[in-house]
């Protein structure tokens, strides 16, 4: 029987509140970190644990282009739009 993956709401809502613990973005949230600081994170290492995973999820997600997820009243860039 196949199975239909759901969001984990409570997840993704961790993912838009948490707010960097250290460093030169101490304070900001995931979310608003720049690309280029997670793809550093990526060369170097991500951090052991939950921050680490939510980090790396951060970098996928902006990688990929869906950061407009976190924001309610926006959808996918479209490219055709920048002409």
């Amino acid at each position: 029987m196949n199975q239909i993956l759901q969001p984990d709401k409570a997840a993704f809502i961790n993912l838009a509140t948490m707010k960097m613990p250290f460093g030169k973005y101490k304070g900001l949230r995931l979310v608003d970190l720049p690309e280029a600081y997670l793809v550093w994170f990526s060369r170097k290492g991500f951090p052991e644990g939950d921050l680490g995973k939510m980090l790396q999820t951060m970098y996928e997600i902006k990688r990929n282009g869906l950061e407009y997820l976190f924001n309610a009243q926006a959808g996918p860039k479209d490219p055709r739009r920048n002409r």
